[in-house]
Order: C-alpha cells, then structure tokens, then sequence
C-alpha cells in the first residue's frame, strides 16, 4: 500500500486516510518494522499539528509506539523535521528520504554553522549528542549555533564527507534500537532553515512536544493491552484492581489527550506551551502508573518469557526521561500564575 498523494498529505481534515493507516499497521501488529517500511508504506504521510486534525496525527503516533517505542522514537523525530520544514516553508523533502530531528544542546555538544561566502548554503563543525537514528537516515534537521551566537536550525544529508556516524552517546538497554549517538561534523555542507530563533518561536515547538505525549500513551497502552491479554480467563480480584486502575490512567490522560489537541486546532498560532506542559505531565504520571501496576499484575513470568512486553516495559522508563520531571512541573506551576486568558481556569 502507498497511500501518498498530495490532496491528503499534510492538511487533511478529518485525515480520512488515517484510519487505513491504522489498519495497515495493525496487520502488521506481531512483525518487526524499520522506519523505511513506514516512509515507503505512507505512514508518515500525517496532518501537520494545528491544521484540523492534530488529534489523527496523534493517534498514528500512538499506534506505532504501540508497537515498538524505539521505532515510534524514529518515527516521530521523522515526521516532526516533515512538519518543521513545512512550518518554515522549505521546500518538501524528496519522497522516500528518512528525516531525524536533533536539537537537544547539552553544553558539552555544541554545533557551530558558518556561512560560505557567495552560497546559500553553510558549514557546520562540531559534535551533535542524542542523535536517534544516526545510522538509518538519510537526512537531520538540526540545531546549532550561527557566528553571532545565535541559535539556528539546518537541514543537512547525512551521506557526504564530514559527517561521522559515531558508536559513543548510548549505552541504555532500554530504546536501545533508538540508537542516539553522537554525530560528528567536519566542515560538512547544511542549508539553513528558517531564521535564527525560530525553532523554539514558532507555534510548532509546543504542538510538537505535545505530540512526544501521544508516543509515550502509546507505549503506555501497548502494555495495558498486554496485561488485558495476559491476565487470564479467571483472574482474581487483585489483578482486576490492577488493570482496572491502568484502564483509569489511560483512560484519564488519553481525555487530556483530546482537549489538547482540540484546544491546538481552535488557536493554531498560539503559544500552546501550558496546555502541552499539561498533557505531557499527565501521560508521563500515568504511564509511570501503567508500568508500576503492569509488573505487579504479571509477575516475573512475562518480563522473561515475553520478549515484546519485556521489551516494552524497558523502553517505556527510558522514553519518559524525555519530561523534565520537577522542572516541567515546576513551569507549570508558574505558568497557571501568570497565565492571564483563563486557558488554565480549574471548571467544568
């Protein structure tokens, strides 16, 4: 199935090609998938955030963590540099390219991007950390740091001189297949992309991080339905406690889920940092929760016997240290002080 066509590959409202998608990927539901496979089947083919169907785009996330969080980790860094490059109105990448999206600056990796004197285009020098996916695609939308001290992002082909892909950065068990790296640049040609500060001005920064929170629902979810699965036909009352409150968690953070993405739809070109700080902190609470009651209610035989679930309930953990914990929190908080247009007013 190739389900790309340009009436319905980024602005589709309601999507009406999600739902074969979806399908598409739950027939494929016991089978191990490469990012490729997704790209080349049209999965990644989803609306952008804000355009009217943000909550599609978050469902097709969801569901390919489902299945595998180290894909849905290089899934979503793909379609997040599609919808950044969209949002900057570059021109769209060529079909069948893999796209990662690398701008974590840690202080002890820093990229410099220098202009090249008659070109459009730039060099750019110096190391990238958590490089996901390194080694599998074909393309990066990255940060860096331009001559006046200025953030900045570019666009930059991972198959030219200058680019090496390293074996350092990662040595988790969990989202081991993620394998974020470092990269290390040397004079290698980029393209800028946008204008400096722009990564973090323009509306797409908070759509984006709040679709990290449909990934990590979805691992979530891969694993409550786990335990449905496996509870048996006769369980007794302590496992029903247990997937009852994984059914309350779920249940509860997929609502805040939809009001977000509702609320982004309304106010396309707001700053939807407080409603995606929100969503983030309930997903991150509630699949701690789902973790926590998912080992409880199975026991030690699936986590060595079930090669997917043990797998799932190792990445999961690694996933959510995406969340700053106290610190988002803590913005928050902040947030609902000085927020003054009621977004944050506690009604019903």
């Amino acid at each position: 199935m190739n389900t790309r066509d340009p009436g319905d590959s980024a602005h589709g409202i309601p999507c009406p090609v999600v739902p074969e998608l979806l399908r598409w990927l739950e027939l494929r539901a016991c089978k191990s998938l490469s990012l490729r496979e997704l790209v080349e089947a049209g999965i990644d083919r989803l609306p952008l955030p804000g355009t009217g169907a943000t909550l599609s785009r978050w469902q097709m996330l969801a569901a390919v963590a489902a299945h595998d969080l180290s894909l849905a980790k290089l899934f979503e860094g793909h379609t997040d540099a599609l919808a950044i490059q969209a949002e900057l109105g570059a021109t769209e990448p060529a079909a069948g390219t893999l796209w990662g999206t690398w701008c974590a600056e840690p202080p002890s990796a820093k990229v410099q991007v220098q202009a090249i004197a008659g070109s459009r285009s730039v060099r750019i020098s110096g190391t990238k950390s958590w490089c996901s996916g390194a080694a599998t695609v074909t393309h990066a939308v990255l940060s860096g740091w331009n001559e006046a001290g200025e953030a900045c992002l570019v666009t930059v082909a991972m198959h030219q001189p200058g680019v090496t892909v390293t074996e350092q950065g990662w040595q988790a068990v969990g989202m081991a297949d993620s394998a974020s790296v470092d990269v290390h640049f040397d004079n290698a040609v980029a393209a800028p992309l946008g204008q400096p500060g722009d990564y973090v001005r323009r509306a797409g920064f908070w759509q984006g991080g709040a679709g990290i929170a449909a990934c990590w629902w979805g691992g979530a979810a891969g694993i409550g339905r786990r335990v449905h699965a496996l509870i048996g036909i006769t369980p007794d009352a302590h496992r029903l406690a247990h997937l009852g409150s994984i059914d309350v968690a779920l249940s509860a953070s997929a609502a805040l889920l939809r009001e977000c993405a509702a609320w982004i739809d309304a106010h396309p070109s707001a700053n939807s940092e407080l409603m995606a700080l929100r969503a983030r902190l309930a997903v991150e609470a509630a699949a701690t929760e789902v973790l926590r009651l998912a080992g409880r209610a199975l026991g030690a035989g699936p986590l060595c016997r079930d090669a997917r679930f043990a797998r799932a309930m190792a990445d999961l953990p690694v996933y959510l240290r995406q969340s700053h914990a106290e610190r988002d929190l803590a913005h928050l908080g902040a947030g609902t002080i000085a927020d003054r247009r009621g977004v944050c007013a506690w009604k019903l």
